[in-house]
């Protein structure tokens, strides 16, 4: 009977010591760099609004832990530009030193030689994906940690209409998001047959809970109008309507920045201003770089890992030269896409991919003629 080989042989047969090498060097210069460009990023803000806060009487500690809420939004955009510098920086050292040319000898290739440097790059994507999702929260407590959600207070809308999901139509004389009241609330469905009548529900006002996330509505009626064309009302003094589930803000004439919100909710905005008829394609391009970002990290790895093989020829220097260019050119690109896709020269959708399309199919060219 064949003895099944223990875990630890396993993970030490699959991980070489080689490649807990190339990784630990790959991570260092990572870990070093995704926290070191939202440190600079953070003092060159500071030193703009030092002056700013000092006038809005705020606390060390608030402006302190504001800068804390706010590393997620700056890593997101960094972390592509951190497995950058790491895969050039860890592979031009390998290369300066030989090490590459003694793994060659040794029989590894060298795309298995870079195994480890891609398994970190994955590990990156998904970390991006993850902050892209927590950077909404973070904003939203640093904005209040830096009072500068009291400029929305008091915002108000009036007498308009607006398309929710399931072919409804709100109709309101004033809505407060400060209070997040609706004020004169008339809400319209067509029906489609006897099992989803027609009906017309109005109420005096209407009121959101946060947590519970649904309205309360309270002192209307109810009009149902049936296949036949016969009418009958139902009246209420409070009422919960669990199909109303538009958010005040999403309710607002002007857009919410895309950054604070998560990709359900922006993809929930998206569709309510379209069927409002308003123009999404900017916020389409900014739903797509959520994704297209993070995945950046490995596309950036396959174009960084060849490119790195040359950086034995002008050093430490030439390795931070072609990084920062690589980079100053990806985010050139980044404002590119959003340029093209919110004037839907082509589908905002696909813009977005068009840095990293390009990135890659640059990388694959360098893959194709490195010696293995």
């Amino acid at each position: 009977m064949v003895q099944p080989y223990p875990l630890d042989d396993v993970m030490k047969h699959i991980l070489r010591p080689l490649d807990r090498y190339v990784f630990a060097e790959f991570a260092k210069i990572f870990t070093v760099t995704a926290l070191g460009f939202p440190i600079l990023l953070i003092v060159i803000d500071l030193t703009d609004h030092v002056q700013g806060y000092l006038e809005r009487n705020l606390s060390t500690r608030d402006i302190a832990l504001s800068y804390l809420f706010w590393i997620p939004d700056s890593m997101f955009m960094v972390l592509p530009a951190a497995v950058l510098f790491a895969t050039v920086f860890s592979i031009g050292g390998f290369t300066r030193h030989s090490e590459v040319t003694a793994a060659k000898a040794s029989g590894i290739s060298f795309y298995r030689l870079i195994t480890p440097i891609l398994v970190g790059a994955v590990f990156a994507c998904g970390l991006d994906l993850g902050l892209g999702e927590f950077v909404p929260i973070s904003n939203a407590r640093r904005s209040h940690l830096l009072q500068e959600d009291k400029a929305q207070i008091g915002s108000v809308r009036f007498n308009f209409a607006f398309a929710g999901e399931q072919g409804r139509v709100y109709k309101a004389s004033e809505l407060r998001t400060d209070s997040a009241r609706i004020r004169s609330l008339q809400i319209e469905r067509k029906g489609q047959g006897a099992a989803y009548p027609t009906y017309v529900l109005a109420a005096d006002t209407a009121k959101y809970d946060a947590r519970r996330r649904n309205w309360t509505l309270r002192n209307g009626a109810m009009n149902i109008v049936t296949d036949t064309g016969h009418t009958f009302t139902v009246s209420f003094a409070v009422a919960h309507d669990k199909n109303f589930t538009e958010q005040p803000l999403d309710m607002m004439a002007k857009a919410r920045d895309p950054h604070d919100m998560r990709y359900r909710e922006l993809t929930q905005f998206i569709n309510a201003l379209e069927r409002s008829g308003g123009d999404a394609n900017v916020l389409r391009v900014e739903r797509a770089l959520k994704i297209a970002i993070p995945v950046t990290c490995i596309i950036i790895a396959l174009f960084g890992a060849p490119l790195a093989t040359s950086t034995q020829r002008g050093g430490s220097a030439y390795g931070i030269a072609v990084s920062l260019a690589t980079t100053m050119i990806f985010l050139l690109m980044i404002q590119l896409t959003r340029a093209i896709g919110g004037k839907a020269l082509i589908p905002p959708d696909l813009a977005a991919w068009i840095p990293g399309a390009v990135f890659g199919l640059i990388g694959l060219v360098l893959l194709a003629r490195v010696r293995t």
